[in-house]
């Protein structure tokens, strides 16, 4: 027969195993108002509705929680992603037709809309931050779009074009999208156009790699 202690205990567990996300969230928030260089733990903190040395029974720096938010967010999106290879039948060109879907969706949308601007603003003060964000983010997605081109050069699918090229060729119009969204969209009289934006993007890319006309 449970009592009201345990169901405080309980409540005090849950809390405690959510408070990491909790100060990531806030910290998100405080980044992308601030920016990473005058971002303070204090105004984490206060964010939070905690104490500072709350903060520090979880993360030793601010850096520390940049790179552990930019490593849940990685691990969690290529996930998505490995699971897609890994079920995909069919063509090379439909799965990176797919791929491409996926991480434009993602990418517009908090907290990776953020990022690439942060990094790039913040890389020359910190960078290793924008080494982190390379090597936990953009390689391992490039690794896995490596493989996809080099199956579908092996299926005679694509043209032999160097595949780390293409990987980066794939890639970069997608980066451009949150660096547009937050940087140029404000100002702008209408919403960026993301899905007009992935299919000219794709039409030009798949008619490139492709040595038949691409699957729609």
């Amino acid at each position: 027969m449970s009592t009201e202690g345990d169901h405080s205990l309980v409540r005090w567990r849950r809390r405690k195993d959510a408070r990491p996300q909790e100060l990531l969230e806030a910290a998100f928030a405080v980044f992308v108002e601030k920016g990473f260089a005058d971002a303070r733990l204090d105004d984490i903190a206060a964010k939070a509705g905690v104490s500072k040395g709350t903060i520090y029974l979880y993360f030793d720096s601010k850096e520390a929680i940049f790179k552990d938010m930019i490593g849940r967010v990685a691990d969690a999106k290529l996930e998505l992603v490995s699971q897609l290879v890994e079920a995909h039948q069919g063509s090379f060109a439909a799965l990176l037709r797919q791929l491409a879907g996926l991480m434009a969706a993602h990418i517009a949308q908090p907290p990776l809309v953020h990022f690439p601007r942060l990094i790039i603003g913040e890389s020359r003060r910190f960078p290793e931050l924008a080494a982190f964000y390379l090597e936990s983010a953009i390689s391992r997605a490039r690794k896995v779009l490596m493989r996809i081109v080099e199956r579908g050069q092996e299926a005679g699918e694509f043209r032999p074009i160097p595949p780390r090229h293409v990987a980066h060729l794939f890639i970069s119009p997608l980066l451009f999208v949150p660096i547009y969204k937050t940087v140029f969209e404000p100002h702008e009289p209408e919403a960026f156009d993301l899905a007009g934006h992935v299919s000219a993007h794709l039409d030009i890319f798949l008619r490139g790699i492709c040595f038949q006309e691409p699957p729609q």
